[in-house]
């Protein structure tokens, strides 16, 4: 099962209907929550902006975790939630949440899902600082063992 949305909703852990994810079959579940945080790169961040072309980005999105299942485990659960729009720092941009069998194929898929999310998804960061100035960020390059 692979659940994708994009969307400028709040992401509320509260809300996530943890038992419709899970399969009777797998143990292990892993969740990554990407926050806004206040500084980077040196620079005090009061927010974040994120847009994107949202069908692709959800097109992209199922690709990534579709390579995953087929890499670790093709009966696993799939769930990502991206928000869009403009952020403050503490808000929640991203969850991600994969159950499988083991625990071991479920750290690598989130792995794997977060960063393929950073360098091809079509999503784009905007930072607001502190001082008043704005910077677009690049996606990140992927760790040398993807």
């Amino acid at each position: 099962m692979i659940n994708i949305v994009v969307s400028e909703s709040p992401i509320e852990l509260a809300n996530v209907n943890w038992s419709e994810l899970q399969l009777a079959h797998c143990g292990a579940s892993n969740t990554f929550t990407g926050i806004v945080r206040n500084l980077n790169h040196g620079r005090q961040v009061s927010a974040v902006s994120y847009d994107a072309h949202i069908p692709l980005a959800e097109k992209v999105l199922k690709e990534i975790a579709d390579e995953a299942q087929k890499r670790w485990v093709k009966n696993s659960s799939i769930f990502v939630r991206h928000r869009i729009g403009k952020l403050m720092v503490g808000e929640l941009s991203v969850v991600i949440v994969v159950h499988t069998p083991h625990r071991d194929e479920s750290f690598q898929m989130c792995r794997y899902i977060i960063e393929q999310l950073k360098v091809r998804v079509p999503i784009w960061k905007k930072e607001f600082y502190l001082d008043g100035e704005t910077e677009w960020l690049k996606g990140h390059e992927l760790c040398s063992h993807y």
